[in-house]
């Protein structure tokens, strides 16, 4: 691999500085609202803190956790849940320059544990019950020195810890390269990896976002997916937490977020589609609409035809439902938008061409390149693929992260370097059209490889199928050279599914991509990732087919 080669830069690129920037900016603008529990008349009771203050809390707790020996560089397992404080611990530790390490709790206890002996934070904060596992699963928690508890009791607590000071806390300064935190992926389609994140990746993020999406400082923003709020913070948006566990975003309450929106008067959300769904089917059986938000941010996996139809009947005019397409190791690639996708792009997802997600962000370079599971050490161009052709999807650019922490085999497999600057490996499959906008196809390692020695993909295929009526999603898996469909059909409906299968089978025949599946299996529930509740895990549904007369 070649040496990573860093430009030097002389500016404080530190992300901390974006929130002393807002709070000298607007110091009175509410910064972080969130939901307190309701009154007599069962209306919520929102509270919130300003930016100014969001600020002197941060400071309040830099100069806390700093006397209890928390110092730079230190790595800081944060383990607590949604609240007010939430934003300003995260800047306190930005500004001591410690790294946050950020794991889904929703992986489950023996993923979680992993996480921790991997990556040997030296400090926990975290709310009591992870302090309780502690105790049961000492070995996974031996590199912790520093104990902090959420809450106000005990000497230990975070609230017991704060030291107020007539002067601000001086953060610590910060190059581009310097480690900012680190960042667990969900796990769904492999063990969770700490992604290293710099400040200059964090500061690029920032600015491709706010670009991308014309969002301007005093907008009102619904965190479905709190830390994604520490980005709208970061630009000046006023961050509204929802009542809902962020760790189930499907079985978050869609009329509990509409009223946060209605009485919030939030112009901009972001969440996961199994979130969007319910509520675009509420809004649409009560007649709501959503006249305040300018732009709906939905991610974490394909975003359905019917979704963008039924927002453009909710929201305003000019108002888009836009799909920011990434990964914790790249984000944002690229964004598609409502009116292209209806004027443009449906017609080709719905005949197998995969699914749309817009032209490359500010920055991104986008090269698609031959399908290997092998190590590619070293950038060279006889690597691509001519456009139009499906291939594994590369990005590189100033959102681009570098590492896997204490990873180096994951990294060796997910960059390929050149002139020092990494490509990232996607491990998604996809292509660049005549118009330069990127497609998607699937998961690389989900693609089912056939007795005949051909490849299919799992998103063109699935789209045929979907497009029944009866059909809520479908999942494309192999079993022993054989491609399979499995299907899970639309909650609440009576359907025969014999009768189903066959009007199945009749749609695949019709098409050259799927001719070639013949067999149909119902499942009740696929299983999903823990943080979005919407990218299907293919490897189980696999291991179900396989147990299927």
């Amino acid at each position: 691999m070649e040496e990573p080669a860093h430009s030097v830069d002389t500016r404080s690129f530190n992300i901390a500085s974006a929130m002393e920037h807002q709070a000298a900016e607007r110091p009175f603008q509410r910064g972080v609202v969130f939901p307190g529990g309701r009154d007599a008349a069962g209306r919520v009771l929102w509270n919130h803190l300003t930016f100014g203050e969001l600020n002197g809390l941060a400071d309040e707790y830099a100069r806390g956790l700093l006397a209890r020996g928390v110092s730079q560089g230190d790595r800081v397992s944060l383990l607590v849940k949604p609240c007010l404080e939430f934003i300003p611990l995260v800047f306190a530790l930005f500004k001591l320059g410690a790294l946050p390490v950020l794991i889904d709790p929703g992986m489950g206890r023996k993923q979680f544990l992993s996480c921790m002996e991997r990556i040997q934070p030296r400090v926990l904060i975290a709310e009591p019950v992870v302090h309780l596992l502690k105790v049961f699963f000492s070995g996974s928690f031996r590199s912790v020195e520093v104990a902090i508890k959420t809450g106000r009791r005990g000497a230990s607590s975070l609230e017991h810890i704060r030291q107020a000071a007539p002067e601000p806390f001086a953060t610590v300064p910060s190059q581009r390269h310097d480690e900012a935190a680190i960042l667990f992926t969900s796990g769904s389609t492999g063990p969770a990896k700490g992604v290293t994140y710099t400040h200059g990746v964090f500061d690029a993020q920032r600015r491709s976002i706010q670009q991308m999406y014309d969002i301007q400082p005093g907008e009102i923003d619904l965190a479905c997916f709190p830390l994604f709020g520490l980005f709208s913070m970061a630009m000046g948006m006023t961050v509204v937490i929802p009542d809902m566990d962020p760790t189930k975003p499907a079985k978050a309450d869609p009329k509990k977020l509409v009223e946060a929106i209605q009485t919030q008067g939030c112009t901009s959300a972001f969440g996961s589609p199994a979130i969007w769904k319910n509520v675009a089917l509420v809004c649409r059986e009560q007649g709501t609409r959503l006249p305040s938000l300018r732009r709906i941010l939905m991610a974490g996996a394909p975003v359905p035809t019917w979704m963008h139809e039924a927002f453009r009947e909710v929201l305003s005019s000019g108002a888009e439902l836009h799909t920011p397409y990434g990964a914790t190791e790249s984000l944002p690639v690229s964004s598609i938008g409502s009116a292209e996708v209806l004027a443009e792009t449906q017609h080709r997802t719905r005949e197998g061409g995969g699914f749309c997600v817009g032209q490359p962000a500010p920055g991104i370079e986008v090269r698609i390149i031959r399908i290997t599971d092998a190590p590619i050490p070293t950038w060279s161009d006889d690597l691509e693929i001519p456009r139009g052709e499906i291939g594994e999807i590369c990005v590189s650019g100033p959102v681009v992260t570098w590492e896997y922490k204490e990873e180096p085999e994951h990294t060796a497999a997910a960059k390929i370097w050149r002139e020092g600057e990494p490509f990232h490996r996607m491990g998604d499959l996809g292509f660049l059209d005549e118009a330069g906008r990127l497609w998607f196809c699937g998961r690389k390692s989900h693609r089912v490889r056939v007795a005949d020695g051909s490849e299919m993909y799992t998103v063109p295929c699935e789209a045929i199928f979907n497009e029944h009526p009866a059909v809520y999603r479908t999942a494309l898996v192999g079993v022993e050279g054989e491609p399979v469909i499995v299907v899970e059909l639309e909650p609440g409906g009576e359907v025969d599914r014999t009768v189903v299968a066959d009007e199945l089978l009749a749609l695949g025949a019709a098409n050259p991509l799927t001719r070639r599946i013949q067999r149909v299996l119902f499942h009740p529930a696929f299983p999903v990732d823990v943080r979005h509740n919407a990218k299907i895990h293919r490897g189980e549904l696999a291991d179900w087919a396989k147990g299927q007369a």
